[in-house]
């Protein structure tokens, strides 16, 4: 079930909050009414991120033999290309 909090209780409250992510739940957080921030445990950011670390890492390698680069229109428009077909 999402969690939904007011920002004020990662002060007032930290102790649940804490238990709730440790739990596996993100906690969303809402300053005004409106969505603020979502909070998660490290090990839910690792595995959100985790992917994204080894591409990035890939493309660090790739660079580092190569002397092409992209602008990021052309990037951006080869990621379109492969999206759309």
């Amino acid at each position: 079930m999402m969690e939904i909090r007011p920002v004020s209780d990662l002060r007032n409250k930290f102790p649940e909050i804490e238990n709730a992510v440790n739990g596996g739940q993100p906690v969303y957080l809402t300053k005004n009414g409106y969505g603020a921030m979502v909070v998660l445990s490290l090990e839910q950011y690792a595995a959100l991120t985790e992917d994204v670390e080894l591409k990035l890492d890939e493309a660090d390698r790739a660079a580092n033999v190569s002397d092409v680069r992209y602008t990021h229109e052309e990037v951006f428009s080869r990621l379109k290309e492969g999206l759309n077909g």
